[in-house]
C-alpha cells in the first residue's frame, strides 16, 4: 500500500522545530500499518523553494526514507477539466497533480489537510482515497485494532500542579497565548482532564473547564454576551491518535454542563493552526456556532 503525502505534511514532519505533533503520530501509524510513504517530484520542488533553509536541508537528507514519484503521470481529462474550472494559482494546480496520481491508481491514498483538495477529490469521486490526518487515523484504528494500546484511553483528572508544563504538548499554547505559563501556574490548585501516552508519559490531550456565574464580565467579547450562567472551555487541545479522544472530551464538556445546570457553553479558539481548525470543525459537529470575537489584551 502506498500513501502519497501532501507538501505541508512533509514540511511539518521534517522541520527542525516541532510544528505539529499530530504529524509525528501520523508517521508512526503509517509505519505500523505498513504503508510506503511517497513524495511527489512537485513536492520536492516546492520544498526546495521553502524559506526555512534548515527544513530544506533536513528534508533533503531524509529524502531516501520516501519513495519518490519522479515522473508525474499524464494528466487525465477529468483532472484537466476540474483544474480549469477550480484551480486559481500554482499551488492549486500542484494539488491537482497529486490528486491525479490517486485518480490513476499509482498510489492508494493521499493524505492532506487542504480543504480544497478534499473538495476536488469529492468532485472526482475519489473522496474515499483522500484523507485528513484525523480520518486516516480513524481508518487505521478501525482496520488494525491489534495495533492499539488501550491504556492511553484512560482520562485522568489532575491538578495543574501535577501536570508537566515542560511537555512539548504545551509548545503551541505557549506560542499562541501570551503569559500562558504564568496563567498555568496560577491554576496549580485547580483540576484539568488529561490523557497520557502510557508508553512515554507524554500528554495526548488537555481540557480545562470553568463555571461562570451570571455576573461574569464579558465586555471583551463582541457581540457582548447577555447575563447567563455559562460553562467556559478554558483550554482544550487534543493530539490526533486514532482513539477519537476529541469526541470523548466533548462528552466530558456536556456532562459538566448538565451537572452544573448552565445555560450555555462557550470556547474561544484561534484558527491559525491545523489543529485549531480541526478543533473548530469538531465543535461545529457538536452544535457550536460562531458567535463573535474576543478582544485580545
Amino acid at each position: 500500500m502506498k500513501a502519497l503525502l501532501d507538501t505541508n505534511i512533509i514540511i511539518h514532519r521534517e522541520a527542525s522545530k516541532i510544528i505539529n505533533q499530530d504529524v509525528g503520530i501520523l508517521y508512526r501509524w503509517l509505519e505500523r500499518a505498513k504503508y510506503i510513504k511517497c513524495v511527489h517530484s512537485i513536492t520536492i520542488t516546492e520544498i526546495e523553494k521553502y524559506k526555512n533553509k534548515e527544513t530544506v536541508n533536513t528534508f533533503q537528507i531524509k529524502l531516501d526514507s520516501y519513495e519518490r514519484i519522479e515522473i508525474p503521470s499524464p494528466l487525465q481529462n477529468e483532472i484537466i477539466a476540474l483544474s480549469v474550472n477550480i484551480d486559481i494559482n500554482e499551488n492549486d494546480k500542484n494539488d491537482s497533480l497529486l490528486l491525479n496520481e490517486v485518480f490513476v491508481g499509482r498510489v492508494n491514498i493521499l493524505i492532506s489537510e487542504d480543504k480544497k483538495i478534499h473538495k476536488k477529490a469529492s468532485l472526482l469521486g475519489i473522496e474515499d482515497k483522500v484523507y485528513t490526518i484525523d480520518s486516516f487515523l480513524e481508518k487505521t484504528f478501525a482496520e488494525h485494532p491489534d495495533l492499539v494500546n488501550y491504556k492511553v484511553l484512560n482520562v485522568q483528572k489532575l491538578k495543574f500542579g501535577r501536570i508537566n508544563l515542560k511537555d512539548d504538548f504545551f509548545t503551541s499554547l505557549k506560542e499562541d497565548y501570551v503569559g500562558f505559563e504564568k496563567w498555568f501556574i496560577k491554576k496549580y490548585d485547580e483540576e484539568a482532564y488529561i490523557t497520557v501516552n502510557s508508553n512515554n508519559g507524554l500528554l495526548l490531550s488537555f481540557l480545562y473547564l470553568k463555571v461562570e456565574d451570571k455576573d461574569e464580565n464579558y465586555l471583551d467579547i463582541t457581540p457582548v454576551f447577555s447575563s447567563k450562567k455559562r460553562l467556559k472551555v478554558g483550554t482544550f487541545k487534543v493530539i490526533n491518535n486514532g482513539f477519537r479522544l476529541g469526541e470523548r472530551f466533548m462528552k466530558i464538556i456536556f456532562d459538566n454542563a448538565l451537572k452544573n445546570k448552565v445555560d450555555e457553553i462557550y470556547v474561544t479558539v484561534f484558527d491559525k493552526r491545523d489543529e485549531q481548525r480541526r478543533l473548530i470543525d469538531l465543535l461545529e459537529q457538536w452544535g457550536f456556532i460562531l458567535w463573535g470575537k474576543k478582544i485580545m489584551s
